[in-house]
Parts: structure tokens; sequence; C-alpha cells
């Protein structure tokens, strides 16, 4: 019951604190286009980039080989060390990102958002071996449990990485 009522805390807080801009009319000056509209309103990989850019935010040279929305930089590609990426190009970055690993999980169908977003932020490797596949191989939903198991930085429970879990799922996933 506990973790059920964190669930719905999580989307709450997420709901309320995470405006859309109106994408059919952005120069609308309106009453009706100035409102908030809700993240749930938006299609559920936008969601997913909304939330990766909450939790990762736009990281600095410092935080080298990590540029953008915490995309690691491989051999060959052409960022280099000591230059930030730009808000446009790091959401550029992050989308591409996202549907590179989404597209590995296609044919998981309404999941596929889901376990992009996990592997975007852990590896495709540790999504390959969980847990959540297998019980979603097998045709299990129940994936709360193994779904919130995803919340170790260097060894350690992070309550941080337990809010973003909460908010992936209650976001993305789709009973």
């Amino acid at each position: 019951m506990r973790k059920l009522l964190l669930f719905f805390v999580a989307l709450l807080s997420l709901v309320a604190a995470t405006p859309a801009t109106n994408a059919s009319s952005p120069r609308a000056f309106g009453a009706e286009q100035r409102k908030n509209r809700s993240i749930m309103e938006l299609p559920p990989f936008e969601r997913a980039v909304l939330i990766i850019k909450k939790f990762e935010t736009l990281h600095k040279p410092k935080h080298w080989p990590y540029v953008g929305y915490g995309h690691q930089v491989q051999p060959g590609e052409p960022y280099r060390r000591g230059v930030q990426l730009t808000e446009r190009q790091a959401d550029a970055l992050l989308r591409k990102d996202l549907r590179k690993f989404c597209a590995l999980y296609s044919k998981y169908g309404k999941d596929s958002i889901l376990l992009g977003c996990l592997a975007y932020n852990c590896g495709p490797g540790v999504v390959n071996k969980s847990s959540i596949l297998k019980k979603l191989k097998a045709g299990d939903r129940n994936i709360f449990k193994a779904y919130t198991s995803h919340c170790r930085y260097k060894g350690k429970w992070h309550k941080g990485l337990y809010t973003r879990r909460l908010i992936e799922l209650a976001a993305l996933f789709v009973p």
C-alpha cells in the first residue's frame, strides 16, 4: 500500500510540476493557449524526453565523458572534452539515443519506451539481463518491484533514482 501511495505522489508531483507548451501554436497569446497542459497529454515518447531532461539535466564539461543529457561519448564520436553542448544539440542527441534504445525493444510494443528509458539511464546490457525483461517476456505485467529495484548509484540505494523510477512507471507504463 505504501509503495502504491508513493507511486501516485510521484505521478502527481510530476504532472503538477511539468508544464507542456502548446505545440500547435507557439505564439498564441489567448487565455486558452496560455494554460499549462499536463505531461500525460503528451505522446509517451515526449513524456520520456521530459522525464530524462528533468533528472539528467544538461551536463557540463566537468562531467566528461558524459555530454548533453547523460549521453556517454563513444570512440569515434565528434564530441570533445571541455566543450558543452547547447540545449538544442543536447535535445537532438537525447532524442536520437532514446529512439535507438526504443528500437532495441520495439518487439515489446507499448513497453518499448519504458524499457528504452531505463536503457538510456542504466544501459541496454543491464536491461537485457533484468528481471523486468524476463517478466515482460513471460507476459507478467507486475513489474513494479523489479523496475524500482534499479535505484543504485555506486552500489548504494539512491532516493532520486527511486523517484525517477516511480515517475517513469507512472507516466510510461501501460498496464
